[in-house]
């Protein structure tokens, strides 16, 4: 059924659809946005790794 996954003109057909919906003004800021959301996501998830206490912070060299 989903042998080939996501082929490239799937992703033009989906980039097609989100640029018709919501116009080319907002799109910048909606990624601008989902980035944040992403960053902040992060944050939060190893700060509550390192509450548990099962994984350090560490630091990267």
């Amino acid at each position: 059924m989903l042998r080939n996954g996501l082929e490239p003109w799937h992703l033009i057909i989906v980039l097609v659809v989100c640029l018709l919906l919501f116009g080319s003004k907002k799109l910048p800021d909606m990624a601008r946005s989902l980035g944040k959301s992403a960053r902040i996501l992060k944050s939060e998830a190893r700060a509550m790794r390192g509450e548990d206490g099962t994984r350090p912070e560490t630091p990267a060299a």
